[in-house]
């Protein structure tokens, strides 16, 4: 599977990247109206981001494939996240700002089962694999999904994203102890941010945290311009903007401050609060 990553540490954590691919596979390439558009919703060089994750000994698990094929961060039986609130599913039929992403129909649900079977289960397994392999090792392990989105999306969100949003599934994913040591941090870098507001964690935190089994998972979902030139309208022509470490550094510094802080709450054995 090579579109399928797994990089393994010893630390008790696992930083996952499950909007970081932008293939769309040969086969369904000619499905889109546009293949700019198809991967304009991508979590753009995010894994780039946090690949100082590595020297912190933490476990690393990305995906090639574009969330518009498949979005390994939904609920597999097609159920919404946000009820009642617009967002994307399992396999998009349109993007964020709601323009269609096929020349059709879109897949149907043999098509999405295959999917589901190529992409989405195999990316599961491979999650499930690292929590098993760190869990035997030690009671309590991290799990941080990490994310990035357009800071100005009207569809899904008024006005501007704040800088941070964390997500725990309102408490029910993550140790509060750690959710607020992780909000401090926040707090203290001048960044505004959220816990649990528009993005309250995707599939993969909801599905896997359970504080009371060890597996604390959080989402963080951070606004673009904290570490690009975000545009004010992406376009072909400027979007996405090329990744630079010199633009990206000040924001590196706040994401090692909090992966950091996720490590030190499993090695300093904090019950749950």
């Amino acid at each position: 599977m090579d579109w399928l990553h797994v990089r393994r540490g010893d630390a008790p954590l696992i930083v996952t990247f499950p909007h970081s691919g932008t293939d769309l596979t040969s086969r369904h390439t000619d499905a889109f109206l546009s293949p700019w558009l198809a991967r304009r919703d991508a979590d753009w060089w995010i894994d780039r981001l946090y690949a100082f994750a590595h020297g912190l000994g933490a476990t690393t698990i990305r995906t090639d494939i574009s969330r518009s094929v498949i979005d390994v961060n939904r609920d597999p039986s097609g159920a919404s996240l946000y009820p009642g609130q617009a967002t994307t599913g399992l396999c998009p039929l349109t993007s964020f700002d709601g323009e269609p992403l096929y020349r059709g129909d879109g897949p149907d649900a043999a098509e999405i089962a295959e999917r589901r079977a190529t992409w989405f289960d195999p990316y599961h397994a491979a999650v499930a694999a690292e929590i098993a392999r760190l869990r035997a090792r030690q009671d309590n392990i991290v799990l941080y999904d990490a994310h990035s989105i357009r800071s100005h999306i009207p569809r899904l969100f008024d006005g501007r994203l704040p800088q941070f949003s964390i997500g725990t599934n309102d408490g029910a994913s993550c140790d509060r102890t750690l959710a607020r040591e992780v909000q401090s941090i926040c707090a203290a870098s001048g960044h505004d941010h959220v816990l649990n507001g528009r993005f309250k964690g995707g599939w993969t935190t909801r599905h896997y945290g359970r504080p009371e089994t060890g597996v604390h998972a959080i989402q963080m979902e951070l606004a673009m311009r904290g570490y690009i030139p975000e545009p004010a309208t992406p376009a072909p022509g400027t979007w996405p903007p090329p990744f630079s470490l010199s633009v990206a550094a000040p924001m590196i510094v706040i994401l090692d401050e909090i992966l950091r802080a996720c490590i030190s709450y499993v090695h300093l054995d904090k019950g749950s609060s």
